[in-house]
């Protein structure tokens, strides 16, 4: 019975044993990261560049994303901790074909390119500077790559990437088809174009911006935001609720006309103004026209039902005048879209403008009919009740509206300061004086129009 205490003291020593045995080789022995989490935030630089070669015409992508984004690809480890540069190098291919390549879709005159070879992948630390040209981004890739005396770890590691693909002429219209937000939580990026006579235009976007034509023709941008206003409208819950009250109490086609005209010729003299930069830059100025566009739909609503059917005349000059303030509403959601139209702006704006228009007709077209059953089914005497139910159902919407937009609008009274009389303030008032007087002019414009043509 003396050896007992012996034996027991050897078994508890030995799975201490093994534990630091086991602790020890996972320290000494290097390991491979697994799959990590997806990134919060991602940034994307990209030159992307036509031009001839000794083998013939190629298109050049060059990216620069963080090493991180890459998930589910096991990087090798050294002992201490950091990427272990040479053995990394193997598995750097696979990655920028299952995480970039495969998410790029390049078209030539239409038709869709092939898959692109991937001439050149290599580690970048941070801190490096390469990708500030096009040049100097495609010198760095054909440098030798870094050395094992680098201390690199993965999480602020880069990955660069050429991708060359085959085209028949430098000269044709070329389509990308970036879908590269699946890299992070919320993916930025700025694609620079490279022209041929070394000129550049730079895109900044977040997410997936859709088809991206390198070089856009007039009718390029035109489709373009031609999609982009119907689009809009039709997802922009506030602007319907609106046009829905305009038109409500109306039953003849004369006022109808003359409303949707008004808030047609309204919202694109300041959605042009504010694409040209006629308004003020500061960050208290969306959320004001935010609630000032509830506040649009509200006193609709309420106008809906105080007033008499024979004011439905002059409700030409409400659809103007609230129509200036949605317009601003649509130069926000236009926004940095107006990058993708190149140099034609003009026809990118106008092209929206239909666009919005298409969608409001579509509405109208769906709408008014089904109106019109509603009120033949209840019949004409009960006519005045539906429009109050139904402004009353909008106005309890835009009231919250308004209430939580004012709230926001609240956030910013810091930011509300007396303007220094300076050049600066003069120029700003002449461009609001300017926008003012179009508007004035367009209005009575419209009233003339009105009351000579359309008099009743």
């Amino acid at each position: 019975m003396l050896y007992l205490p012996a034996v027991m003291h050897q078994r508890r020593i030995l799975p201490l044993l093994l534990a630091a045995s086991c602790a020890a080789a996972l320290v000494v022995v290097p390991r491979p990261l697994g799959g990590h989490e997806t990134p919060a935030r991602v940034a994307v630089q990209a030159y992307v560049r036509p031009h001839d070669t000794p083998d013939g015409p190629r298109l050049r992508l060059l990216l620069r994303v963080p090493l991180e984004a890459m998930r589910d690809v096991e990087f090798p480890l050294r002992a201490d901790g950091a990427l272990d540069l040479v053995a990394v190098r193997a598995l750097l291919p696979d990655a920028a074909r299952l995480w970039l390549a495969n998410y790029l879709t390049l078209e030539e005159d239409g038709r869709a390119l092939d898959a692109p070879r991937i001439v050149a992948t290599r580690v970048a630390i941070p801190t490096d500077r390469s990708f500030e040209s096009f040049a100097t981004a495609l010198a760095h890739m054909d440098a030798p790559p870094l050395g094992t005396e680098v201390e690199l770890h993965w999480q602020p590691a880069l990955l660069d990437v050429l991708l060359e693909y085959r085209i028949d002429r430098t000269d044709a219209r070329f389509t990308l088809v970036p879908a590269l937000a699946h890299l992070g939580v919320r993916t930025t990026s700025v694609l620079r174009i490279v022209r041929p006579d070394g000129s550049e235009r730079i895109l900044t976007y977040a997410g997936n911006p859709g088809r991206v034509v390198l070089e856009p023709r007039w009718y390029d941008a035109a489709l373009t935001f031609l999609g982009d206003g119907f689009r809009h409208i039709l997802g922009g819950f506030d602007h319907l609720l609106f046009l829905f009250c305009l038109v409500l109490p109306v039953r003849r086609w004369r006022p109808l006309v003359a409303i949707v005209t008004a808030f047609t010729v309204a919202h694109s003299i300041t959605l042009g103004a504010a694409a040209l930069g006629f308004v003020p830059t500061a960050l208290w100025f969306p959320p004001l026209v935010e609630a000032g566009i509830a506040l649009s739909i509200l006193w609709l609503a309420v106008e809906n039902v105080l007033l008499a059917p024979e004011r439905l005349e002059t409700r030409w000059s409400l659809a103007f005048g609230f129509g200036l303030i949605h317009g601003f509403g649509f130069a926000f959601a236009l926004g940095d879209q107006l990058q993708f139209a190149g140099g034609h702006l003009v026809a990118a704006l106008a092209s929206f403008n239909v666009g919005v228009e298409l969608g409001q007709l579509l509405v109208l077209a769906l709408v008014l009919p089904l109106l019109a059953l509603l009120l033949r089914r209840v019949g004409a005497d009960r006519e005045r009740a539906v429009v109050i139910v139904g402004s009353v159902i909008v106005a309890h919407t835009a009231w919250h509206w308004a209430g939580e937009r004012l709230g926001t609008l609240g956030e910013f009274r810091g930011a509300l300061a007396w303007p220094a009389l300076d050049a600066s303030f003069a120029l700003g008032a002449m461009r609001v004086a300017l926008l003012a007087s179009v508007a004035l002019a367009a209005g009575l414009a419209m009233r003339h129009i009105l009351r000579t043509v359309w008099r009743p």
